[in-house]
């Protein structure tokens, strides 16, 4: 009997994973991460659910209870310091250099597909697959492990996942990968795992992320596009490109943000036409369902989380870096943020936005 080790977070997508895996024929077997390191303060919300919060012994005690449910084992792995030591090092020294990063994708990449395979196995775990219960799915194609999105378009999670490679991809199963967000609430609920219309958050933080950043304010100016001072800020990590709101400007039309300077520490704002991108090109890049763009292909991306993939051409440029120029303009693409590119449901490939026009 083949073993499986699911990464389990006491919410109804993890624990219905863990579910239906077992009815499967796996011997299967829970562990949980824990990410928050005791002493570090936090001034969020407490009762709010997020990835990274000081709530961990809720998270546990939960899963320990689905996990005795289901009749199999769980384990708790403490990844807290090289959570600290590489996701959330990065997370800072982006928003410091006045680009916005997404810390689930690294986090999917080197702690939860990474770091926490790695430590189960040393802590004596013998499994032959590790399964979350992400919306996506994994397909052999070609001698290639191709990553596609989940059949339920609203709950899609390819994006966040991207980065993982071919060796992550092959040892990985994502048992709802093929269902909708509205079946696995059914069996949720039929198996009173959670009670009925159960909330969930897939918040990163419930507090500001200031708070993660551990620095004082550093007041600039914040300008139009020719110089001209219009405000103060206390700190270019509080904005992110194409932000209207919460500016402290005022204007007789609407301002957003266009860039952050960082070397003159000054958030630069413009109209809603200056947002607008054509061509985004980004580094950093993990190829997935393919192993190169020998040649310009015509495919669709997404340059954030949220929304559908927009059509474009996508290649590689003379620097080596993976862009793609959009059949229809795109609004406020973010250095940072992730760049991925899919054909169809696959996607190709993925890399760190470092430049749009």
């Amino acid at each position: 009997m083949e073993r499986v080790l699911v990464g389990m977070s006491g919410g109804i997508d993890s624990s219905v994973a863990a579910y239906l895996l077992k009815e499967q024929g796996y011997e299967v077997m829970g562990v949980t991460m824990s990410l928050w390191k005791d002493g570090r303060s936090f001034h969020g919300d407490f009762e709010k659910d997020a990835c990274f919060s000081p709530n961990k012994a809720a998270e546990i005690d939960k899963t320990r209870e689905i996990c005795g449910k289901l009749d199999i084992p769980h384990t708790v792995l403490d990844i807290s310091d090289l959570y600290e030591s590489t996701v959330l090092k990065n997370f800072k020294d982006e928003y410091m250099n006045g680009r916005t990063p997404n810390p689930c994708i690294w986090c999917n990449r080197l702690i939860k597909f990474g770091a926490m395979v790695e430590y189960a196995r040393a802590a004596g775990l013998q499994f032959d697959f590790f399964a979350t219960g992400h919306y996506a799915r994994i397909e052999k194609e070609n001698g290639r492990y191709a990553l596609k999105r989940g059949l339920d378009p609203l709950k899609d999670q390819s994006y966040f996942l991207y980065r993982l490679t071919q060796e992550q991809l092959a040892g990985t199963m994502f048992p709802l990968g093929s269902m909708t967000k509205k079946d696995v609430r059914l069996i949720d609920e039929k198996l009173g795992f959670h009670p009925q219309g159960q909330s969930e958050s897939q918040d990163f933080y419930s507090g500001s992320y200031s708070d993660l950043l551990d620095t004082e304010p550093v007041p600039g100016d914040i300008v139009d596009t020719e110089g001209k001072v219009l405000g103060r800020h206390n700190g270019i990590w509080n904005y992110t490109i194409g932000q209207r709101k919460g500016l402290g400007v005022s204007s007789p039309k609407p301002l957003y943000v266009i860039s952050l300077d960082v070397r003159n520490n000054r958030v630069v704002v413009g109209h809603e036409e200056m947002t607008v991108n054509t061509v985004v090109r980004a580094s950093d890049i993990n190829w997935v369902s393919v192993a190169g763009l020998p040649e310009p292909v015509h495919a669709s991306a997404k340059i954030r989380s949220t929304g559908t993939p927009v059509a474009c051409e996508a290649y590689i440029d003379e620097q080596g870096r993976l862009c793609a120029s959009f059949d229809v303009p795109v609004k406020a693409a973010t250095c940072g943020q992730s760049l991925v590119v899919y054909d169809g449901d696959r996607i190709l490939a993925g890399g760190i936005i470092e430049s749009a026009k």
